[in-house]
């Protein structure tokens, strides 16, 4: 019997979406407002769920103390009150759109997670915005 077990997390973070090799009105006319060269910010919020079997001694999937700690580690503590594009060496080449973050964020944590589990990342950029990313 498998079961998800999910955490929430947020992190807030500045980012400017553009591309280095293309022309700053190629830039506006793709990313719009996202292409602030002052950057813009959002409050991220983070759902992480991993899929499993219940280990018969404990009744976990994964302790939620665990998946919180690795978290914190690895997500907040690397992207809190930073500038994606700036700050965190993932992003030095790659567009820090919501959809490359959640990638980013997966590949951090995948490395951490039992392989025999399966892992969900949801991220939403604003209450209504957010992106899904399964590996």
């Amino acid at each position: 019997m498998k079961v998800t077990v999910s955490r929430k997390a947020h992190f807030n973070a500045a980012h400017r979406l553009y591309r280095k090799d293309w022309s700053m009105e190629q830039n506006d006319a793709v990313f719009g407002k996202c292409n602030n060269p002052n950057f813009h910010g959002h409050n991220y919020e983070l759902i992480v769920s991993v899929t499993g079997e219940i280990d018969p001694e404990t009744g976990y999937v994964i302790d939620v103390k665990i998946l919180s700690d690795l978290i914190k580690e690895h997500i907040e503590n690397a992207f809190d009150h930073k500038n994606l594009n700036l700050d965190v060496p993932e992003f030095a080449e790659l567009n820090p759109t919501a959809e490359n973050i959640v990638v980013v964020i997966w590949n951090k944590l995948r490395k951490h997670i039992d392989a025999d589990k399966d892992l969900e990342v949801v991220l939403y950029e604003t209450p209504r915005n957010f992106v899904t990313y399964k590996g």
